[in-house]
């Protein structure tokens, strides 16, 4: 038992004096510049000038957001319901089929 283990030992010590003896530069990707943005660039949105007209319109598409969600959660619904009754009927012609 005693001689894999020395040969095993021999092979790592091997291998790891010619994974030394390589020489490999790898070449790191350089990092992109940032770009900057000069602060006159930017411009916040303007509601009219009123916080209660920017409050208004924010809470205005929050909820055409919300409305958005439910319709597509309620299509979902549907269409998950179609391809189980679907389904269902299949099942149920197969069993007749097998049964006459």
């Amino acid at each position: 038992m005693h001689d894999w283990k020395s040969q095993l030992n021999a092979l790592v010590a091997e291998r790891m004096a010619f994974a030394k003896s390589l020489k490999v530069d790898i070449e790191r990707p350089r990092p992109e510049p940032k770009k900057i943005v000069e602060p006159g660039g930017l411009s916040l949105p303007d509601y009219g000038g009123s916080e209660r007209d920017e409050i208004r319109k924010r809470i205005e598409r929050f909820k055409a957001h919300q409305e958005r969600f439910v319709r597509e959660r309620e299509e979902y619904a549907e269409l998950l319901l179609r391809r189980i009754r679907h389904d269902h009927e299949i099942e149920g012609e197969l069993k007749l089929a097998e049964s006459s």
